[in-house]
């Protein structure tokens, strides 16, 4: 009876998976607005980088915390720049289908540093976090590429560590890096605020990426993870998963193709007004993470195509 159930699951893992992960783009996603209101084509992950670091920002329904994040990230950005002219960025908002004023309050930004500096990517539809971070990769121009979450619970200047934990891993294979911002430094003191409920909720996510998808990495979700541009090509463009999941894939992805991972601990702040409706998103990630493993495991979703050639 459990072997038809196991059998049955798979099967149903299999025929639900789409066989490549694409770029579902509307028309309008296709440009941006510069600080005249004009339209202008966005760029490709696959051009040479103009620029030295690309900062992406998924925001849906943040007109309230997007500007304290943006006000930190430009300050640090503006006076790194001053200290080195050479040093130059972008800051790309996706806003994933607000209903909100998100896109009017980044495109103040835009307005104020220029669209060089700051650019808003609206999609038509919402398409989850990990739809909207995929979208702005695609369109960076940057040789690092920096993902971070718009609440600004993690310190921008805290880059910095990322960097410096790319640097470490150094020589890259192929110039392809990551450093993931981590939490789990600070779980203990989260248990003691959180109920017995959540945590049990979040040791039970723990296990099954774990067990299903990712070893060595203790906090998979932190929102701020840095890629060289070789390493954002490479699991980006394999990427299926386009909810809260998205980054337990990246990850698995990334070991895959035994891309180097540095994990580096990073100062963080648990922000009002999450998106996560706590019960029902751990089902769905949990849901998520058990497809994950029988789509790569039955061949419904294959990595093979993207292996270098020798």
């Amino acid at each position: 009876m459990r072997r038809h159930q196991s059998m049955a699951i798979s099967f149903v893992a299999f025929i639900t998976a789409t066989k490549m992960p694409r770029l579902h783009q509307h028309e309008e996603e296709k440009f941006f607005l510069n600080a005249r209101g004009q339209k202008e084509p966005l760029p490709s992950l696959l051009d040479a980088p103009t620029k030295q670091l690309s900062v992406v920002v998924p925001s849906y329904h943040e007109e309230t915390r997007l500007p304290v994040m943006m006000d930190e990230a430009l300050s640090y950005l503006e006076k790194r720049q001053k200290q080195d002219p050479k040093f130059t960025y972008e800051v790309i908002v996706v806003d994933d289908g607000s209903k909100d004023q998100t896109s009017k309050v980044a495109f103040r930004y835009c307005q104020e540093y220029g669209s060089d500096k700051v650019r808003v990517i609206t999609l038509v539809k919402n398409r989850g976090k990990g739809g909207a971070v995929r979208t702005g990769i695609f369109s960076s121009r940057g040789r690092k590429i920096l993902m971070a979450d718009a609440d600004g619970a993690t310190k921008f200047p805290d880059i910095e560590k990322l960097e410096k934990g790319l640097d470490d891993l150094q020589p890259w294979p192929d110039d392809m890096a990551i450093a993931c911002g981590s939490r789990a430094h600070l779980e203990q003191d989260s248990i003691a605020q959180r109920s017995y409920f959540r945590t049990l909720l979040m040791y039970g996510f723990h296990f099954l990426v774990w067990f299903l998808c990712v070893k060595g990495i203790r906090d998979t979700q932190c929102g701020f993870k840095l890629f060289t541009r070789e390493a954002a090509v490479r699991t980006f463009s394999a990427l299926h998963i386009e909810r809260w999941a998205f980054d337990v894939e990246l990850l698995y992805i990334a070991q895959f193709f035994k891309i180097p991972i540095a994990e580096i601990a990073v100062n963080w702040t648990e922000i009002e007004g999450s998106k996560l409706v706590p019960f029902w998103s751990w089902v769905q990630m949990g849901k998520d993470l058990l497809f994950i493993r029988l789509r790569y495991m039955t061949g419904a979703w294959r990595l093979e195509h993207a292996r270098k050639k020798k």
